[in-house]
């Protein structure tokens, strides 16, 4: 069945490359396998079905993303520099998965989860709960650049929702259109939604 030491993690970035470049709906177990390069009695070793190997690979791609979104969002930068750095992150990122794949492939999260919404509950619940850690992020450098004095939000977590939509449908977006130059509007799209001047943001 192949090593048990890595057979897992093939299978978990398996999944997660063939619902992210396709869907879920698509995505079987044999193709699964086959692009992991492991026999079926590897996957049943590990995982009862495809949304238990779904869940814990979002988990652990998350796992895995998240130091990356500490250093961009890190709290000893100004907010405005952390939104500047996480579009750059996020182009950048984009970028390099449209090398590999030869299409923007946008928010992995948001992919899945518009899918399975109506289909699998567990799993829509997991999608929705690294989307609610995901969103602190903007919601803490909001909170901060209102403290800052640089915007009005004294509902950080309201303008936080607004913030986060606007980015995921902006990468939806550019999955669909495929087009990379949507994420060069993405920085300047969310100080307009927080009510920064052009100006203003250069001097920050």
């Amino acid at each position: 069945m192949g090593r048990v030491s890595d057979a897992k993690e093939k299978l978990m970035k398996a999944v997660t490359e063939l619902i992210w470049t396709g869907s879920y709906g698509s995505t079987t177990i044999d193709l699964i396998c086959e692009r992991a390069g492991v026999k079926k009695g590897s996957f049943y070793y590990f995982f009862d079905s495809k949304a238990t190997l779904a869940g814990e690979a979002i988990e652990a791609a998350w796992e895995e993303y998240r130091p990356k979104l500490d250093q961009v969002f890190s709290p000893s930068l100004p907010p405005l520099e952390r939104i500047h750095r996480f579009c750059e992150f996020e182009f950048a990122e984009q970028r390099e998965l449209h090398r590999e794949f030869g299409h923007v492939l946008g928010c992995p999260l948001c992919t899945l989860g518009t899918e399975v919404s109506t289909q699998e509950d567990a799993l829509r619940r997991k999608v929705q709960a690294i989307m609610d850690q995901s969103r602190k992020y903007l919601e803490t450098t909001i909170r901060d650049a209102h403290a800052d004095g640089l915007i009005r939000a004294p509902d950080a977590a309201a303008k936080a929702r607004t913030v986060y939509a606007y980015t995921e449908g902006l990468m939806q977006q550019a999955r669909i259109r495929n087009d990379l130059g949507l994420f060069r509007e993405m920085e300047r799209g969310i100080l307009d939604l927080l009510g920064v001047k052009a100006e203003a943001a250069v001097a920050a």
